[in-house]
């Protein structure tokens, strides 16, 4: 058995072709390109492939679909939503990217052509969906499926599982921040990421709630299971559509206390500075004026001066702490 962050034909070949299968209630099993044009049992054929890869249209071609189809699979630039052909239904989703080094936020497209007894899946170069390596895993282990609509409904429910978890761990940091105090800097700095990643994230959940809503109206072949399966996945799409939103407004009202914490921090450090200044400029005072080098200041000829005036001083910044302590300034 594979393991599931191991995509064995990872590196797509000429074709654009990772991996087949065929899939039937008795068994499922890998197989070449060539058996998906010779299989004529009661199954159905799960291709999935690189969407960029130079041959990837040829081989799209090879597989029964038209131009118009292979151009929708192969776009460059897709966002979720489903549409209706009159041989098949095509899909667009997004996935959460669990991939090394990458952003949660930068989601993965997955392209699906589904008829009655074929499914067509593509992704970009390099952008490999671990929903997907889910649904393999499952397969190889003997997984049961009727249909394509079942194997896409299993795609769906994968796909929303990940989002579920990165939903999950965002809500958990942001409960973090709100009962723990941590560095300013950090805060700021994690507070701003967990924000635009809620925000990136909602992008493409709310056209994909819109998405799951038309595959349940437009297909024809799907069973009430299935329907119902289908519309679980959106009820929770859109609690997590309603969760990134309470999640950006959560992070803004953290920022903002955050915000006025700092400004309340920076405030009293003022705040003391301006009465120790208040303190210490009459004293300046005093001892700028007897500092002066110039002839007639009083006490240059009495030795017990500088005894006098340094007592002065002391009373005078005595009295003025008095003072602001009777008004009540500290």
């Amino acid at each position: 058995m594979l393991k599931q962050n191991n995509e064995t034909a990872s590196v797509a070949g000429p074709d654009g072709l990772l991996w087949c299968f065929i899939i039937d209630a008795a068994h499922s099993r890998r197989c070449t390109f060539a058996d998906i044009h010779a299989y004529q049992g009661h199954g159905f054929t799960w291709v999935h492939m690189q969407s960029d890869e130079i041959n990837s249209a040829q081989t799209l071609s090879q597989l029964g679909l038209n131009k118009p189809q292979i151009d929708a699979l192969c776009a460059l630039d897709t966002r979720p939503k489903a549409q209706q052909f009159d041989d098949g239904m095509l899909v667009y989703l997004r996935g959460i990217n669990r991939n090394p080094e990458a952003d949660p936020e930068d989601m993965v497209s997955l392209r699906m052509w589904v008829k009655d007894k074929q499914i067509i899946s593509l992704r970009r170069k390099d952008r490999r969906l671990l929903s997907i390596l889910d649904v393999r895993e499952s397969i190889e282990q003997g997984m049961s499926l009727s249909s394509p609509h079942e194997l896409m409904v299993n795609i769906v429910r994968r796909i929303t599982d990940r989002i579920s978890d990165t939903v999950d761990e965002l809500d958990d940091e942001l409960t973090q921040f709100e009962a723990l105090d941590v560095p300013q800097n950090e805060s700021r700095l994690r507070l701003t990421c967990a924000r635009r990643q809620a925000a990136a994230i909602r992008r493409y959940l709310a056209p994909q709630r819109d998405a799951l809503d038309a595959i349940t109206r437009i297909s024809k072949n799907l069973n009430d299971e299935q329907i119902h399966q289908l519309r679980f996945e959106y009820d929770r799409m859109t609690r997590y559509v309603e969760d990134l939103d309470l999640a950006k407004e959560r992070a803004m009202v953290l920022q903002d206390e955050l915000r006025n914490r700092i400004a309340e921090q920076q405030g009293m450090r003022m705040y003391v500075l301006s009465l120790v200044t208040a303190i210490f400029l009459p004293l300046s005072f005093l001892t700028g004026i007897f500092g002066m080098n110039v002839a007639g200041l009083p006490g240059t000829e009495n030795p017990q001066a500088f005894t006098w005036l340094g007592f002065s001083m002391v009373g005078i910044a005595v009295g003025i702490f008095a003072y602001m302590l009777w008004k009540k300034w500290m």
